[in-house]
């Protein structure tokens, strides 16, 4: 299905799994969607960077990004860093990317936000999306979006 007028609104996203969000933004890559971050958009949600064109992608002034090293629960549930998840978030990453994260230490286990004039560096910036232009011609895009993403996503798209 290809949908070149539809846009992901993404506002509160925690992130989640690598591979999950991969597949998922590579769907909206091939797609033609368009991708707003209006709000937060934190961990593997930041993999959008280096997948869909950066010429459509756009953020608010109420955009966050959040960047930090991967990890994976260890035997009793405590987050380990991963080596290898981080190595696939940095590959993916575009140089630009990559070098705004060294300015800012690298990807280590604690949060960097980038957000106002520093985001302007890596997204282009948009307007505020009005409820209105959201409700009829966007779909929304958050944790709970991403689990359900795959079984609705015919559904979704505009």
């Amino acid at each position: 299905m290809t949908s070149a007028s539809a846009t992901m609104l993404i506002s509160e996203d925690r992130g989640g799994q690598i591979g999950a969000y991969l597949q998922t933004f590579t769907n909206v890559r091939d797609t033609g969607e368009r991708v707003v971050i209006d709000g937060n958009c934190l961990s593997a949600c930041t993999i959008l960077l280096g997948v869909v064109p950066r010429d459509r992608i756009c953020a608010t002034p109420r955009a966050r990004l959040g960047f930090h090293a991967a990890w994976m629960p260890d035997e009793s549930g405590r987050p380990v860093t991963s080596p290898l998840g981080t190595q696939a978030l940095w590959n993916i990453y575009p140089a630009h990317v990559r070098r705004l994260i060294n300015r800012h230490g690298g990807l280590t286990r604690k949060m960097i936000y980038i957000e106002g004039r520093e985001l302007a560096q890596l997204v282009p910036t948009c307007g505020t999306p009005t409820r209105a232009a959201t409700r009829d011609s966007r779909r929304r895009f958050g944790s709970k979006a991403l689990r359900d993403a795959r079984a609705s996503a015919a559904n979704n798209r505009r």
